[in-house]
């Protein structure tokens, strides 16, 4: 089965290198990694040059946005299986993707999801933040559960059956496209009870200055499905505590 691991990325010349090695460190042999940068001003692509011929897919232009450009990727992915890994963040470990591969073939899923945590910015190894998942359960949609984007993979077909992202939604179409999936049936779902990834806490979807935006985007998502409204909401909100308070309190193996 191949891999596709999309990137998209603007102006992260910090982080972006590190991203990269990330994808190229993973034991798994038949992966893609497909990068796509909104026209970065800051020598993010002087980051990338080194490593342009051992990418799928590569290219830097303006776009209309994270979503407008998550799709332009998929639209380029060649594998059966297709991930996310933002330009901040890298995998927990250099057998993460041959993990999520053994469960696709495992269980026959159509959607593989796991576990991951926040880390601090300037130190990768300083889990800040605990976000792991269970077994799915409907119910548990409309208390706000919802797993972290980026440990969900899904097979091709489920974005060519059931669309890309919707991108009327400027910051949390992760959240609905999650959402889409995990309420349609027929989309097989299997709960890899691992950790896959690390995500840099200060990104866009992380920030206190998009919060405002992003709860107003949620709300609309969530009555979009006919959950419990402001209930969910709050739920949603109210799990980062425990998550955060998580690693102060025990002692995260990492």
């Amino acid at each position: 089965m191949k891999v596709s691991i999309i990137t998209i990325v603007y102006n992260n010349q910090a982080f972006i290198e590190t991203c990269i090695q990330s994808v190229l460190e993973q034991t798994y042999p038949n992966l893609e990694h497909i990068i796509i940068d909104g026209g970065s001003t800051d020598g993010t692509q002087a980051k990338i040059e080194p490593y342009v011929d051992k990418l799928g897919y590569y290219i830097s232009k303006k776009d209309n946005g994270l979503y407008d450009a998550l799709n332009r990727g998929i639209e380029k992915a060649s594998g059966d299986i297709i991930g996310i890994l933002h330009s901040d963040d890298v995998y927990f470990d250099v057998n993460s993707i041959q993990k999520v591969v053994d469960a696709f073939i495992k269980s026959s899923a159509d959607l593989v999801y796991a576990n991951g945590v926040f880390v601090d910015k300037n130190n990768i190894h300083k889990v800040k933040r605990i976000y792991d998942a269970k077994p799915y359960k409907k119910k548990y949609l409309n208390f706000g559960w919802i797993p972290l984007h980026t440990t969900i993979y899904v097979k091709k077909e489920v974005f060519n059956n059931y669309g890309l992202y919707d991108e009327n939604y400027s910051i949390a179409s992760d959240y609905e496209i999650s959402l889409r999936w995990f309420k349609e049936p027929e989309i097989n779902k299997y709960f890899l009870n691992d950790w896959v990834v690390k995500m840099r806490l200060g990104g866009k979807s992380t920030s206190s200055k998009f919060q405002k935006r992003k709860s107003n985007e949620d709300l609309q998502i969530i009555k979009r499905y006919k959950l419990a409204g402001f209930i969910t909401l709050a739920f949603k909100i109210g799990r980062k505590i425990p998550q955060y308070l998580r690693p102060r309190i025990i002692k995260f193996k990492n």
